[in-house]
């Protein structure tokens, strides 16, 4: 008889005051920036497929360098065909894992063409079937263009979670599901890129910038880290 999968385990619950400070530290946020955007260069949702793509373990500058010339000639998945794995290289070959990242985008475009009609899938499923892209890629992608209010857990967004006192899971995914089910309604649309933005500029890795810190009140590992 096949295994039942393990059942998620529920988030924590939270107390009436814990629930009240989040609310608050979310409202800082939008209060410092109500429309938080990715940081990749992007106009369509193919660019910003192949932008998060090229992303992983790579700087959004070093992206956004990098795509301004590819996107110039290859912004659609019929001319990234064109253009084939040798084309791509010269573009991307400043970007870590370049060779792989090039298959992927030709593999990808394959696909997008050949069943999508050019055209990315905006569902879930269908974009994590995509070379290159995995769940956290497809995150980006859906709550960039308000598809899904998802949270992709990279590690400013691992780091911000913690300090914060918002998730104590160990794994990106376990962090992303105490995320869902910790942050208000109306904040989850904004929550990745309000989180990511902060650990990228404010909550660092090393001397996170307390003294800048537009929620340090509310956070319960100020001056810690210090």
């Amino acid at each position: 008889m096949p295994k039942a999968p393990a059942k998620r385990r529920a988030a924590p619950r939270k107390s009436p005051a814990e629930r009240a400070r989040i609310e608050a530290l979310f409202e800082r946020f939008a209060n410092a920036e109500s429309d938080p955007r990715t940081e990749l260069d992007y106009s369509s949702p193919y660019t910003l497929l192949a932008a998060v793509a090229l992303s992983a373990q790579a700087t959004d500058v070093a992206v956004n360098k990098a795509t301004t010339r590819l996107f110039a000639v290859a912004d659609t998945p019929g001319k990234m065909l064109e253009l084939g794995e040798a084309g791509i290289i010269p573009y991307i070959a400043s970007i870590g894992l370049f060779r792989t990242k090039a298959k992927n985008l030709v593999a990808a475009a394959r696909i997008l063409v050949d069943t999508h009609g050019g055209e990315v899938p905006l569902e879930r499923e269908a974009l994590q079937a995509l070379p290159g892209v995995g769940r956290k890629t497809a995150s980006v992608i859906l709550n960039e263009l308000g598809v899904e209010p998802a949270i992709a857990v990279d590690t400013h967004v691992f780091r911000v979670s913690h300090r914060l006192g918002l998730a104590r899971g160990k794994t990106p995914d376990k962090v992303e599901h105490e995320l869902m089910s910790t942050i208000p309604d109306p904040w989850r649309t904004r929550a990745h890129h309000w989180l990511i933005l902060h650990g990228r500029y404010v909550c660092i890795a090393r001397r996170p910038k307390c003294g800048d810190c537009p929620v340090a009140e509310l956070c319960p590992s100020r001056g810690r880290e210090a």
